[in-house]
């Protein structure tokens, strides 16, 4: 049997959900491309998406709802100077292609920019395969996805008497993307994407408590086996039955230590949305212009890499044809890099880092994180467990904010225990950790050797985008930094 090449393969499919139903073709993507071009900008793409989900909710034992949707539409962007031109339509005809073509190219008009160069012929992406191109919903008919829930309320129940409800969801989504680039580029991506997430509650004496669990990936949904739903289930119920003990967080300036893996997050959150190049190129990220500067302790080692196989926040393409990369933004402490859309690179003379992405069709690509995390370093856990002498060890991380121009944040530990002269003594609830992300960084003063990336749940927003995305982190140990508390 004699394959395909992948880019080819991927290509392939794209057309024969997005264009050959709608009469369309390479001539009239060259139209609406040309269209316009014939005014001043900068740069132009087209962006088709054709997009399934599916999802199962159960909840006191039965599955309660299911919910299944098909969406696809095209993006038109025309680029002139730092100014966008937009327009999106679910209609693929080629008249609501060329309508679309000409009232960008009617927004773009006022740009003072040079002429796009468009290119007669075309260019075909490289390739990569970070995941299988199969359309996950498929992969398990309707009365094995119940069952899948209903065995997970059961494997959860079983666990603990204390146990009084439990709810599970199952998600899955087959998402096909074909990009148009004015200068010849064609590039398509198939991206499946499943989640698995389990919530629940116990009580005690009549307190009640939730801890929750699950995970997913760019996979389909057999990933979804009984070791694997063991792992999230007890997650979900050692959460639940230690919350059950906690006792009210102390307050104060103290020794805080990161658990590996979710709570990367805060990296994510207080450190990774200033290193991204909108904020940089306005001057507006507290890590502006600090290129080549010491912004961390040494040993910080911070990545965006969004080419690690079958992860969230993995992706073959960006949003705009450009391969992911591997991009080193922190190195040993010192500033290397921003995260980059191609708008973005080119005002800040740099080439993109394949961090243009976009929430769908109807919405603009911007520099967006894919997966986040930091290198290990060389301590165990239990040593830097144990080298605290009063403070708190959080192991899960629940809401947060951050402040993008100051790098102030604020979280709330979901697990947490209170450790002092190196013994954990018991679980805390309320905390709340507060600083600034760049102070936060300088503070490190000991990094484990236990790096693990998150279980595949997370999703990112921004401007009103939500994307998927992956974060992970050794243990940390960070000093002196403020905790609220509740006692």
């Amino acid at each position: 049997m004699i394959a395909r090449e992948p880019t080819l393969e991927r290509l392939a499919v794209a057309h024969s959900l997005l264009l050959d139903p709608f009469h369309l073709g390479e001539p009239a993507l060259a139209r609406a491309l040309a269209t316009i071009g014939e005014h001043r900008v900068d740069d132009a793409d087209l962006y088709f998406q054709y997009t399934r989900h599916e999802g199962w909710s159960l909840e006191e034992g039965i599955v309660k709802s299911g919910s299944f949707s098909i969406d696809q539409g095209v993006g038109v962007r025309a680029v002139a100077g730092e100014k966008t031109a937009f327009a999106y339509s679910d209609d693929l005809s080629e008249a609501a292609l060329m309508d679309a073509a000409r009232t960008v190219r009617a927004i773009a008009a006022a740009g003072q920019s040079r002429r796009v160069k468009l290119r007669s012929s075309t260019q075909v992406a490289g390739s990569r395969t970070l995941y299988p191109p199969l359309d996950p919903i498929a992969t398990l008919d309707s009365t094995q996805k119940v069952a899948l829930l209903e065995r997970v309320e059961r494997m959860a129940r079983s666990r603990d008497p204390r146990i009084v409800q439990v709810m599970a969801g199952l998600a899955a989504e087959y998402d096909v993307v074909l990009i148009a680039r004015a200068d010849g580029t064609r590039a398509a991506d198939v991206r499946p994407l499943v989640r698995l997430s389990v919530t629940v509650i116990a009580e005690q004496n009549g307190r009640r408590e939730v801890g929750s669990g699950g995970g997913g990936g760019r996979f389909g949904l057999g990933y979804f086996q009984d070791a694997q739903l063991t792992e999230y289930v007890d997650q979900a119920v050692n959460a639940a039955l230690t919350n059950l003990e906690s006792r009210p967080a102390p307050a104060g300036q103290m020794t805080v230590v990161l658990g590996s893996g979710w709570p990367g997050v805060m990296l994510h959150e207080a450190v990774g949305h200033g290193l991204e190049g909108d904020f940089n190129r306005k001057g507006s990220s507290t890590f502006s212009g600090r290129i080549g500067q010491r912004v961390a302790a040494k040993g910080v080692t911070v990545l965006d890499d969004g080419t690690l196989a079958d992860r969230r926040g993995s992706l073959n393409i960006d949003d705009e044809g450009h391969a992911t990369q591997r991009n080193v933004l922190i190195e040993d402490g010192i500033l290397r890099g921003y995260m980059q859309d191609s708008m973005n690179a080119r005002l800040m003379g740099v080439k993109p880092t394949g961090n243009g992405r976009r929430e769908s069709y109807a919405h603009v690509p911007m520099p967006r994180m894919t997966n986040t995390y930091m290198l290990a370093g060389d301590k165990t856990k239990e040593e830097i467990v144990a080298s605290i002498k009063r403070g708190i060890y959080a192991t899960n991380f629940g809401g947060g904010q951050v402040d993008i121009t100051s790098g102030k944040f604020v979280f709330s530990a979901s697990e947490a225990f209170w450790v002092e002269n190196g013994r954990i003594l018991y679980q805390v609830k309320g905390a709340t950790l507060i600083g600034n992300g760049p102070d936060a960084l300088t503070r490190v003063s000991m990094i484990g050797n236990d790096l693990k990336l998150d279980s595949g749940v997370g999703v990112c927003g921004k401007d009103g985008q939500s994307v998927p995305v992956g974060v992970g982190q050794p243990t940390l140990r960070i000093d002196g930094l403020t905790v609220g508390g509740t006692a």
